[in-house]
């Protein structure tokens, strides 16, 4: 998954503004207690982030 594609799906789930904030400052365990962004610039898939943010914020199966 490209980051764009990524990006596109935070924004159409969360909200653009949301979006950016979540990524910021929401810290999951899954992503071994690192926010989105930290997991991003610590070298993680961004489909592999995807997953988890939907597994987490129970998204839509549709958006997945």
């Amino acid at each position: 998954m490209r980051l764009t594609v990524f990006w596109q799906r935070m924004a159409e789930h969360f909200g653009p503004g949301y979006a950016d904030t979540f990524a910021r400052d929401h810290v999951m365990a899954e992503l071994g207690g690192r926010t989105v962004n930290q997991a991003l610039d610590a070298g993680w898939e961004a489909k592999d982030v995807w997953r988890v943010v939907c597994a987490v914020m129970d998204v839509p199966g549709e958006k997945r």
